[in-house]
């Protein structure tokens, strides 16, 4: 049963709050519409699951296909079909419409590109682990990511029996070792000037607001990589007298009994959630 209570609470935290620092996570965009296995997969993926066995998008990611043609005629398609294809999901513009008169900051563990294709200030934005529209070096040679998307069409397009052509495989222009997306996903995650420069906004935007009437708002976010957001946010609001923590979450969550006073749990469809808060305007 929903707690309506908290609903409100929620919505007069953030209405009050001199700051929001937004925590995104993979629970966001499913919400949204970006799920990555189901219908959205079969839809989608059909041949790589009658031909591969694959089973969703996020396992599939780590298939050892046999060559870089067809690793590209994988990873083409995925990237294509959660970064260039979707346009802005109405999940994120409602939630922008909560937020965006206010003082906010968003880090996000998402790659998928919907903060800015929905309207979320760019210089508000910190992308921890990597964006899809973006290669690098696969060993990481050097500080450096490149703009994908020319390519990934003509990958798209151009691919046939699972390969793309030859030619159109990316290489370093530095080292010559073949380029991959920009993911955190070992220990050659490139962290650009990019990168660096949207963590070092992050960093200050809590330098100025901790403190303060601040509400660190989490929403989707699960438990593969809790120490970048997750436990971040609770000993931030753990360590300021001022601070609320907001949790929404599909699955219920595990809070440390001494936040549990300072803590809003709005557990349940996040879609239901962001349009309950929105509610109360």
């Amino acid at each position: 049963m929903k707690n309506y209570n908290n609903y409100q609470k929620a919505y007069q935290k953030i209405t009050e709050a001199e700051a929001i620092v937004i925590g995104a996570g993979s629970g966001l965009s499913a919400a949204a519409g970006l799920t990555y296995s189901g219908e959205r997969f079969k839809k989608y993926f059909r041949d790589y699951i009658d031909h591969y066995y694959l089973t969703d998008m996020y396992s599939a990611g780590f298939y050892p296909f046999d060559s870089l043609e067809t690793y590209w005629g994988y990873w083409s398609k995925h990237v294509f079909h959660n970064r260039y294809q979707p346009e802005a999901l109405p999940l994120y513009k409602e939630l922008l419409s909560l937020v965006e008169e206010k003082n906010y900051f968003v880090i996000t563990t998402n790659v998928d590109h919907q903060f800015q294709k929905t309207g979320f200030d760019k210089r508000r934005l910190f992308y921890t682990q990597g964006d899809y529209g973006l290669f690098q070096c696969s060993r990481a040679c050097h500080n450096k990511t490149y703009e994908n998307e020319s390519l990934i069409m003509q990958m798209v397009h151009q691919q046939s029996q699972f390969k793309i052509p030859k030619h159109l495989i990316p290489y370093c222009p530095k080292c010559g070792q073949p380029m991959r997306v920009n993911l955190r996903i070992d220990q050659f995650f490139v962290q650009d000037d990019g990168w660096e420069s949207a963590a070092n906004r992050y960093k200050e935007f809590l330098e100025n607001y901790l403190g303060t009437k601040i509400v660190f708002w989490e929403i989707g976010i699960g438990n593969n990589t809790p120490s970048i957001i997750k436990y971040p946010f609770q000993e931030m609001t753990r360590a300021t007298n001022q601070s609320t923590y907001i949790v929404c979450n599909q699955q219920a969550q595990r809070i440390p009994d001494e936040l549990m006073d300072k803590t809003i749990i709005l557990q349940g469809n996040i879609v239901e959630t962001i349009r309950e808060i929105d509610h109360f305007r």
